[in-house]
């Protein structure tokens, strides 16, 4: 009883002695925690998102891009062909848009007739015109590339040109007589501003670009031509530039 007493004793002096627990300290650590914890779990979680957001378009994008690859080697003639039906729609529809006055209505069968034309025309006889060019010019250094833009300028490019023209032609009523004189008057000026223009894509499409995707690039710069080289743009032009000239004549 007496060693239990002294035990008990003892105990209590060295619970009574040892220094009291610090309950703030804890506290003061959760405090601190919970403050700094919003501001970055928020940030944490904005960029979390943003990641999210952009790996989620980038995905988008190279999903869509394989896709569109896949097809190409899958069915060629169809893919390229509306590829081509999809840009001339587009290339068309900015050119009246840009082009036509305020009195003048959207002329939606020229856009039919344009989308035509590039899904029945010009992406087949694009695909068989490249892929027959890599055929027998396989290469790709200066003389070759050279070669195959001689080749487009002289034998496929009037060929194409005078399909273009005779085409449109036939779907707008002209007769046989009519569509001979259009190419009379049409053909020769097409192709001289066509040497302005088409040298130099040909050039970077030989030289640069698989033949796989030769197709989407020539259809697509095919927008810049339509928007720089038509007539409707030219009399657009000079139409405005007359404006200029004579507000400025006023002015002055």
């Amino acid at each position: 009883m007496a060693m239990s007493k002294a035990s008990r004793g003892l105990f209590s002096l060295i619970r009574h002695s040892a220094p009291p627990p610090r309950p703030y300290i804890r506290s003061h650590l959760i405090s601190f925690r919970s403050k700094g914890t919003n501001p970055s779990s928020a940030s944490v979680a904005t960029a979390a998102a943003a990641v999210a957001a952009a790996a989620a378009s980038v995905s988008a994008r190279s999903g869509f891009v394989s896709w569109y690859l896949g097809m190409i080697e899958a069915r060629p003639i169809l893919t390229k062909s509306i590829t081509a039906g999809v840009i001339f729609t587009a290339a068309d529809f900015s050119s009246q848009m840009i082009t036509l006055c305020p009195d003048m209505p959207y002329d939606p069968m020229r856009t039919l007739r344009m989308a035509a034309y590039g899904v029945l025309l010009s992406g087949p006889s694009l695909h068989l015109w490249f892929n027959f060019l890599s055929r027998i010019l396989p290469k790709r250094d200066l003389i070759t590339t050279f070669k195959k833009m001689i080749l487009g300028q002289t034998l496929y490019g009037p060929i194409i040109n005078s399909i273009f023209f005779s085409f449109n032609a036939a779907l707008q009523g002209e007769s046989v007589p009519e569509i001979i004189a259009r190419l009379k008057r049409d053909l020769i000026p097409t192709f001289k501003n066509g040497l302005i223009y088409w040298p130099l894509c040909d050039f970077i499409t030989f030289k640069f670009v698989p033949v796989r995707l030769q197709v989407l690039l020539h259809a697509s710069r095919l927008i810049i031509l339509l928007l720089g080289f038509t007539k409707d743009v030219c009399s657009f032009l000079k139409k405005v530039l007359a404006t200029k000239i004579r507000s400025s004549l006023y002015i002055f």
